[in-house]
C-alpha cells in the first residue's frame, strides 16, 4: 500500500456517521451513559486505600470532562518523528507469529467473539477494506518519552459493526496478543472515532518492531495501554476470566488499567 493510499482517507469519523449513529453502535455505551452506570467511571477491579481512591477520582474525572468524545490531539505531517520507536517485545518468538511474519501475514486473520451479533474472524484484506482512518497523533509512554506518528487502521466501532454489533451486556472488549500480553478497554473507549486497529504507520505497512500485522490505537491513553501484534479480541461483560481480572497485563501487575493522558 502506497503513502498516498495510506494517508489520503484522515477524517474525524465515517462519512454520513453522526456522533448520535457512533454511540448507537456499539449499543452498550449509549446505556452506560444514559444510565450513569458505575461501569463507565470507575476501574473495574479498584485498588486498596489511597492509590484506589485515585484511581477512581481520575478516572470518573477525566470522563466527565470527556463526555462529549472530544479528539486527542493531531500533529502536522510535519511533526512526524522520523524513526517511530520501538519498544518492549519487537518480534514474537510465538511459533504463529513467525510462521506468519514468513508468510507475510496472508494467512494470519483476526478472530472476533464473545458478545457480537456474529462472531467472525477478518483477514488483514478485509480489515482494509472497512472505511479507514488515518491519524497523526501523540504516543506517550509511561516511562516519559512521547513520539508523533501517522497511524492508519479500521476504527473499532467498524470492526464490531461489521461482527454483528455488541450485545447491550457487552462492557470490555479484551484484546489479546501473540507476545503473550493482553490488555482491555470499555465501550466510551471503543465508540471514540480515534481508537483504531492500525496497520499502517508512517504512510507504509505497520513495522515488525511496531507490532505488524496489527496493533490498537487508543489515543486517549498512555502507551501500554496500545498493544501490538493483536492475536483475538472478546467482547465480554466481565473480565474475571483473563488473566488476575484486572484487566490487563499491565494492571495485573500494578500499572492503572485507566491509563488516560
Amino acid at each position: 500500500m502506497s503513502k498516498t493510499e495510506l494517508g489520503s482517507s484522515r477524517r474525524v469519523a465515517p462519512r454520513g456517521m453522526s456522533r448520535r449513529r457512533l454511540l448507537t453502535s456499539v449499543p452498550a455505551l449509549g446505556g452506560l451513559l444514559a444510565t450513569g452506570c458505575a461501569d463507565a467511571l470507575v476501574p473495574p477491579t479498584v485498588r486498596r486505600g489511597l492509590i484506589g481512591a485515585a484511581d477512581v477520582l481520575t478516572m470518573s474525572t477525566t470522563r466527565w470532562l470527556m463526555a462529549d468524545q472530544p479528539l486527542a490531539r493531531e500533529y502536522a505531517r510535519s511533526d512526524i518523528a522520523p524513526d517511530f520507536p520501538t519498544w518492549g517485545q519487537t518480534n514474537p518468538d510465538d511459533e504463529d507469529y513467525q510462521r506468519h511474519l514468513r508468510e507475510g501475514f496472508v494467512n494470519w486473520s483476526l478472530p472476533v467473539n464473545g458478545l457480537v451479533g456474529r462472531p467472525r474472524s477478518f483477514s488483514l484484506e478485509e480489515l482494509k477494506r472497512l472505511p479507514p482512518r488515518t491519524q497523526i497523533t501523540a504516543h506517550v509512554c509511561e516511562q516519559g518519552w512521547p513520539a508523533i506518528g501517522e497511524w492508519t487502521g479500521a476504527p473499532l466501532a467498524q470492526v464490531l459493526e461489521a461482527a454483528g454489533g455488541v450485545a447491550p451486556e457487552a462492557r470490555y472488549v479484551v484484546f489479546s496478543a501473540m507476545d503473550r500480553w493482553y490488555e482491555s478497554i470499555d465501550m466510551f473507549d471503543v465508540a471514540h472515532p480515534q481508537t483504531i486497529l492500525a496497520y499502517g504507520l508512517n504512510g507504509a505497512e505497520l513495522p515488525v518492531g511496531n507490532g505488524a500485522p496489527l496493533r490498537l490505537r487508543v489515543e486517549r491513553q498512555c502507551g501500554y495501554k496500545n498493544i501490538k501484534f493483536l492475536r483475538s479480541i472478546d467482547v465480554v461483560d466481565s473480565l474475571a476470566g483473563f488473566g488476575r481480572g484486572t484487566g490487563g497485563l499491565s494492571s495485573d501487575y500494578g500499572f492503572h488499567w485507566y491509563g488516560g493522558v
